[in-house]
């Protein structure tokens, strides 16, 4: 199925890699212009260029660190003034650091509630009205399997990820009467940069866990986006669970 964005504005968060760059290449390649955050400007930079010359729309690089609200709102409004509209956000910026609950370094446990819980609710709050001005838009948040199945060694990620989800399904039934979609991705394992920032030992778990098993690609996940983002007006894609097919849990 050929999806056509064309014309409309995604602004995506965590843009600088994995799914998040996936996602705007897979936006643009159907035709979106794309609005992306991060705090590597580097990154974000060289990605907007080559949008730019290679798909003929226009990609606009904001550095941002979606956990501080002022640089939060800053994102979304600019991406709406500079960009002319917003038809749909995209919260995928995130942070995974697992490890038991007890004995966790703390700071671990801050970085992840300011950036998966307070990037989607700053982000959030800011694209409501002036989606609502237009009569339609689409927020979509990347949550987790870690949203659905709670384990030991991911106590506070769980937390975070479950927050995800239920805050999607109550602003889903707040926003059905202004033209607003909500869907959730929970992705499974994925061959990102996520796991990169844990502990070597926490690592070395992973690698036991998952050593196996062929995982999906960032652009597997961003197919799955876009799939949600080209449904027809009347169509509402409200949670997409996405595995490994090997995945059991």
């Amino acid at each position: 199925m050929d999806i056509d964005l064309t014309g409309k504005v995604v602004a995506i968060t965590g843009a600088s890699s994995g799914i998040g760059e996936a996602t705007a290449l897979a936006c643009a390649q159907a035709g979106a212009h794309v609005a992306l955050a991060a705090r590597r400007a580097d990154r974000i930079e060289a990605l907007a260029q080559r949008i730019e010359a290679e798909r003929g729309v226009r990609a606009l690089a904001l550095p941002t660190d979606v956990g501080e609200e002022a640089q939060a709102r800053a994102f979304v409004e600019r991406a709406h003034a500079e960009l002319g509209r917003l038809d749909a956000l995209l919260n995928n910026a995130g942070v995974m650091l697992l490890g038991p609950i007890e004995g966790a370094p703390t700071e671990e446990w801050r970085r992840m509630i300011h950036v998966n819980l307070f990037g989607v609710l700053w982000c959030t709050h800011a694209a409501l009205p002036l989606m609502r001005a237009q009569g339609t838009g689409h927020i979509v948040n990347v949550s987790s399997v870690a949203g659905r199945v709670a384990r030991a060694g991911s106590g506070v990620y769980n937390l975070t990820k479950w927050g995800v989800n239920a805050f999607s399904e109550a602003l889903r039934q707040e926003c059905v009467d202004a033209g607003i979609r909500v869907t959730i991705i929970e992705p499974g394992a994925v061959e990102t940069e996520l796991p990169g920032h844990n502990r070597p030992e926490i690592l070395e778990q992973l690698r036991r866990r998952f050593g196996d098993i062929e995982r999906l690609t960032s652009e597997d996940i961003a197919n799955a986006i876009v799939f949600a983002l080209g449904q027809p007006s009347h169509v509402s894609i409200n949670e997409l669970l996405v595995r490994p097919s090997r995945q059991a849990g």
